[in-house]
């Protein structure tokens, strides 16, 4: 390893997906670089942010694709779901439709993504609670149901976005990690910076203590 590089012991493909509009652009901003802009423009194709993390001493690069919500990209993005470990999808909570298309984006991953990718569904812009229009009620009652983790978050105030992504790179290690410990003669090392993972087992539910957070 060349001086000063950074050690990479797990490099995790994340995507974010949903209709256009709902924020996924100012989640990964935030997350990324601890950014919000008001004024972004919409995504065109797919782009990615990287962050690295540590998680149980070893460091953990998420990559993460920001795919377009518009229909005319969806067949371009699709084929960025291969190689995905985990997914936030994300609708917006005071347009009831954009939560209403969730089942149609979760059965379009599921088609092109491995069957065991950690999925979080996140209700955004927790800050216009006033203007909700998706009970988390709703929401709560859909993750339980697909198995999905579920949060609610507010890009521009900075809410549960960290606890979201951490969530989801916590569990894909831990499951990454039991896997590296499985007493295969034949089991692969430990993934490193480049490498494809391949996550055994099923995402787990969000503890019910944690599902869902009050609108800051």
């Amino acid at each position: 390893m060349a001086a000063g590089a950074e050690r990479i012991d797990f490099v995790f493909k994340v995507v974010l997906i949903g209709d256009a509009a709902v924020g996924k652009s100012q989640i990964l901003a935030r997350f990324s670089r601890n950014e919000f802009s008001i004024d972004s423009k919409a995504t065109i194709g797919v782009e990615f942010q990287t962050r690295t993390v540590v998680i149980d001493h070893k460091s953990v690069k998420a990559q993460i694709w920001d795919t377009a919500g518009q229909e005319r990209y969806r067949a371009v993005t699709s084929a960025y779901y291969r190689g995905a470990v985990g997914a936030m999808l994300v609708y917006d909570i005071t347009k009831r439709q954009s939560f209403d298309h969730i089942p149609r984006w979760l059965e379009e991953l599921r088609g092109h993504a491995d069957k065991n990718i950690v999925i979080m569904l996140i209700g955004n812009k927790s800050d216009l609670e006033e203007h909700r229009a998706v009970p988390v009620e709703d929401a709560r009652e859909f993750a339980q149901r697909e198995g999905l983790f579920f949060l609610e978050t507010s890009a521009l105030q900075a809410t549960n976005v960290e606890s979201a992504f951490i969530t989801v790179l916590t569990e894909i290690f831990n499951i990454v990690s039991k896997k590296s410990l499985a007493p295969q003669a034949d089991a692969p090392a430990a993934p490193l910076s480049g490498k494809k993972i391949i996550i055994p087992g099923p995402a787990q539910e969000i503890p019910k203590n944690k599902m869902c957070c009050r609108a800051a």
